[in-house]
């Protein structure tokens, strides 16, 4: 990819569109993964300055009705009935047996009005999902909204001064995880805090055919566009999971250190009590994250060592330009998970050697 792009909801996602407005075009529904700068160097803008993304591919799902929150609460790991209106709340749909379906972001946006966004690869599941759900709870529906709305991703520490430059009397909720209904220059929004790089930001939801003026404002304000590399990147230098990566069907939250996301208070959700289980009894393998100690980039599916006995499997891996070091996360026995702890990479027939560390590898404290 070369040219700045903006997913078009108008154009029915088959063309991109550059901050100039230029027409480039684009056969699939999914991010651009690099614009004119770089990967690198996008990495850079968004921990530096700012940096934006258009994540309109990411599914959302509003639910409304009498019994909403009970549905939501029910099939999700976190407490739901006492999320306040206006706030957020990250969590996991989970099988019968533990396994994260998908994780997720519920915004209650009302009294019996909720908006739930989702994995783009797994937004039909997700769908499925919650359909089959809404047949237990009366007064209850759902409406996939996804593609009647753009959603834009404005992250880094300068992230709301650029946003007040552009609009001045914008209403931007003050802290993270929460939502406010707004106004930028006359468009109707829905923004976030929160986010999926580590830093700063929020993440604007507004109806489609307002998303390009929307974007371009953003843009010639100072924010660098930005892609799926550099998206991916940031989120792994923030050892934020990617699900079909790092969480799946085959790992449990507790397994992947997630616990802290799992309301264990809750009378009953999905998943609960093979969740339960793995907390009381403990699991056999935990995600860890290590660092390189030679020269050398871990990549997904790349085999984990300890001394000649491979013990595990790389999830998610590459060069951290904010740390200048090779970095990654994958799954091993409990008994080696401990930071500290030697390992070897197996990176296309050689073994490099690595250690394991404490996450998040990198952190910077919220602004409010």
């Amino acid at each position: 990819m070369t040219d700045g792009m903006l997913l078009s909801r108008t154009a029915l996602y088959e063309a991109h569109l550059s901050c100039d407005g230029k027409m480039v075009p684009f056969g699939g529904w999914e991010m651009p993964i690099q614009y004119t700068t770089g990967i690198l160097a996008e990495t850079r803008s968004v921990r530096s300055h700012v940096g934006m993304f258009d994540v309109s591919h990411m599914g959302r799902i509003e639910i409304r009705g009498k019994n909403a929150a009970d549905l939501v609460h029910w099939i999700v790991t976190q407490d739901i009935l006492g999320l306040e209106i206006g706030k957020a709340r990250y969590s996991f749909l989970c099988t019968e047996d533990g396994g994260i379906l998908d994780d997720v972001v519920i915004y209650r946006l009302g009294t019996d009005h909720l908006l739930m966004v989702c994995n783009a690869a797994n937004r039909p599941v997700v769908w499925q999902w919650l359909d089959s759900w809404v047949k237990t709870y009366k007064d209850v529906s759902i409406e996939d909204i996804t593609t009647d709305t753009v959603m834009i991703a404005v992250q880094g520490p300068n992230s709301v001064s650029l946003i007040e430059s552009v609009a001045p009397n914008v209403d931007l909720p003050r802290h993270p995880f929460t939502v406010a209904s707004s106004n930028m220059n006359g468009f109707k929004l829905l923004i976030g805090r929160t986010g999926y790089t580590g830093e700063n930001g929020f993440e604007i939801i507004a109806p489609a055919g307002d998303g390009l003026t929307i974007w371009n404002m953003l843009c010639e304000a100072g924010a660098s566009p930005c892609g799926l590399g550099s998206r991916d990147l940031l989120r792994l230098e923030a050892s934020l999971l990617l699900h079909g990566n790092d969480i799946g069907l085959w790992a449990n939250p507790v397994e992947a250190g997630l616990e802290r996301f799992v309301n264990f208070n809750k009378q009953a959700f999905i998943g609960m009590d093979a969740i339960r289980l793995a907390k009381t009894q403990g699991s056999r393998k935990r995600l860890i994250g290590f660092v390189m100690q030679e020269r050398g980039i871990a990549r997904a599916t790349h085999s984990i060592f300890t001394n000649e006995e491979e013990i595990g499997t790389v999830t998610s891996g590459g060069y951290s330009p904010t740390l200048d070091k090779s970095i990654g996360l994958g799954y091993v026995p409990i008994e080696h998970s401990r930071p500290g702890t030697p390992l070897l990479i197996n990176v296309r027939g050689k073994f490099i050697p690595a250690v394991v560390v404490t996450l998040p590898f990198y952190s910077r404290k919220r602004q409010v």
